[in-house]
This record gives structure tokens, C-alpha cells and sequence, in this order.
């Protein structure tokens, strides 16, 4: 199939699944790359009084937390954007 016949089907609301070879699809920039940081004893104590309330580990409450500063950062420095402000 042609690229343009996708589209075509794509923008006239067609299931294109089948078209589609999801077992090669991957996502980009989902690779894990290992850090070291280091934190004050308070701020780890915090962090983990916080995962334990929650019912998760350390790691993926410094993930979550990190994912949404940097969500809110890009929506806010797109909203700058369209607003002329930069």
C-alpha cells in the first residue's frame, strides 16, 4: 500500500490496524539509562515515608514525580510559545 492510500484511509476514519505491523512498533526514547544522585538523608527519609503511604518503591516515586515537572514545564513553555511571550 502506498503512503498516500494510508493516509487516505487514516484521515477518512478507517480501522487501519490491519495495515499495520504492531509487533515491530516501538516506542522512542524509552530506553532506561542509568543515574547517580545523591539526596540528603531528610529528603530520602521524605521520599520514602511518602512511597511507603502510597504503596510503591523509592524509584518510582522520583520517576513519576520527575515526569510530571517536566509535563507541566512543557505545557507551560508551550503555552509561552503561543502566546508570543518567547
Amino acid at each position: 500500500m502506498k503512503a498516500s492510500e494510508f493516509d487516505k484511509k487514516f484521515d477518512g476514519g478507517e480501522d487501519i490496524t490491519s495495515d499495520l505491523d504492531i509487533a515491530k512498533g516501538r516506542r522512542l526514547n524509552l530506553e532506561s539509562k542509568r543515574i547517580n544522585v545523591d539526596f540528603p538523608a531528610w529528603m530520602i527519609e521524605s521520599l520514602d515515608r511518602e512511597a511507603r503511604r502510597l504503596g510503591v518503591t523509592r524509584q518510582s516515586i522520583i520517576k513519576v514525580w520527575i515526569a510530571e515537572m517536566l509535563e507541566r514545564r512543557a505545557s507551560s513553555y508551550a503555552k509561552d510559545i503561543l502566546r508570543g511571550s518567547l
